[in-house]
């Protein structure tokens, strides 16, 4: 089997440079690459830096090599195309499908997952002509990914800045694995939610009361699901990881500030997934100042309170009609006994069981579990990425969401 065969389109914006990144993290690991620049493009980046990085000619007119047929070559033999960056322009030409240079002429001859990765200044991208032409090339099975907030051209800030490129190569990574699968934006349309991490409950100025969950299947879940084609809220507890492409991240620290969090984000979800580990306690009292050690005295017991039981409020309240919920059980002994009573006791539709400790699950990149549902069936998944994990776990919400 030969190296699977990308097209990576560059529109004309200054973000161009950092497909450099992209197309090199593309080729080292192991797949063909084949460079589109618009003629904007090529003002920011030359075609030799195309051709050098790449390791193939760069293709930048319709005109060249005509005995080829390039315009329809090129996109026949792709197993993905990804524009990056995307401009407002590309998008739209994309959208309405014109077809005046190599690009977009690749983009309608392209039978394969195609991911844009837009970037341009925050009033473009907000624009309502920008929105609906995302929404529509959505709609026919395309990836778009969320551009990031940030530093923009010159002094600007705000959302349209170009995503992280190790980010849109994961991303690119997951939707070439997928479509190899014969699926690709399976979830596209979808507004899901997810929470990571783990709340952290203050005592004082210093010290809280939290627990060992990195966030890597929260991520993970999140970073799938955008390949998928969804709309993704991801409400982060405390994880020290790189956003997630194209994900709307709301952080957060404690288990009340996780619970207005997602209940908001919730409202016009169709999924929400709880992969966080919420603190069932949190300190009675918080004490403003550090709480000092004194000689021959011994501390004072810690009283604690419950807190708010996320999983099982959302799973009662349903803000939307026909809304899923997934949970999560990390559970030490009798696995599968203790994930059924709590999938019965939080209501959820699907609860996912998985045995921690000794090296197990928290702060890994791998997890094994079992899928829980409501109406009885379980759906073991062997040690493994926790991005197969949260494959299998979308796989069994999108079933649901379509019956």
């Amino acid at each position: 089997m030969g190296k699977p065969k990308v097209v990576l389109g560059v529109s004309g914006g200054i973000a161009a440079y950092k497909a450099c990144e992209l197309l090199r993290r593309l080729t080292e690991s192991g797949h063909d690459v084949r460079v589109v620049p618009t003629a904007s493009a090529l003002h920011f980046v030359g075609e030799a830096t195309w051709a050098a990085l790449s390791g193939n000619p760069a293709s930048t007119e319709v005109w060249e090599d005509v005995h080829e047929v390039p315009h329809v070559r090129i996109g026949q033999g792709a197993d993905l195309v990804v524009v990056a960056p995307a401009t407002a322009d590309m998008l739209a030409k994309a959208a309405h499908g014109l077809a005046d240079d190599l690009l977009t002429n690749t983009l309608l001859t392209a039978r394969c997952p195609v991911v844009f990765a837009p970037a341009m200044h925050t009033e473009m991208w907000e624009h309502p002509a920008t929105q609906e032409n995302a929404a529509a090339l959505r709609r026919r099975g395309a990836v778009v990914i969320e551009p990031a907030v940030g530093r923009l051209t010159g002094a600007d800030t705000g959302k349209g800045r170009f995503p992280d490129p190790a980010e849109i190569f994961e991303t690119c990574r997951r939707v070439l694995a997928r479509g190899a699968e014969g699926v690709t934006a399976d979830l596209a349309g979808r507004h899901v939610v997810v929470s990571a991490g783990g709340t952290r409950e203050p005592l004082d100025p210093v010290r809280y009361l939290g627990n060992r969950s990195s966030g890597k299947q929260g991520y993970a879940l999140a970073r799938t699901a955008v390949a998928r084609g969804a709309a993704v809220t991801l409400v982060s507890a405390n994880a020290e990881l790189p956003d997630p492409v194209g994900a709307d991240v709301v952080r957060v620290g404690t288990a009340v500030q996780l619970r207005e969090a997602v209940l908001k984000a919730a409202v016009d979800a169709d999924a929400v997934v709880m992969a966080a580990a919420v603190a069932d306690f949190r300190p009675a009292v918080y004490t403003p100042g550090k709480i000092k050690k004194k000689d021959g005295v011994e501390p004072a017991p810690v009283e604690l309170v419950r807190n708010p039981d996320v999983l099982a409020e959302i799973s009662g309240r349903r803000l939307r009609a026909g809304q899923l919920v997934v949970g999560f059980a990390a559970e030490t002994d009798d696995v599968l006994a203790n994930g059924r009573a709590k999938l019965d006791r939080k209501g959820c539709d699907l609860l996912v069981v998985n045995e921690v400790g000794d090296g197990k699950a928290f702060g890994t990149g791998e997890n094994e579990a079992v899928v829980l549902g409501a109406d009885g069936t379980e759906t073991p998944v062997p040690l493994g990425p926790k991005e197969a994990l949260a494959d299998v776990v979308w796989d069994l919400v999108r079933e649901r969401l379509t019956r």
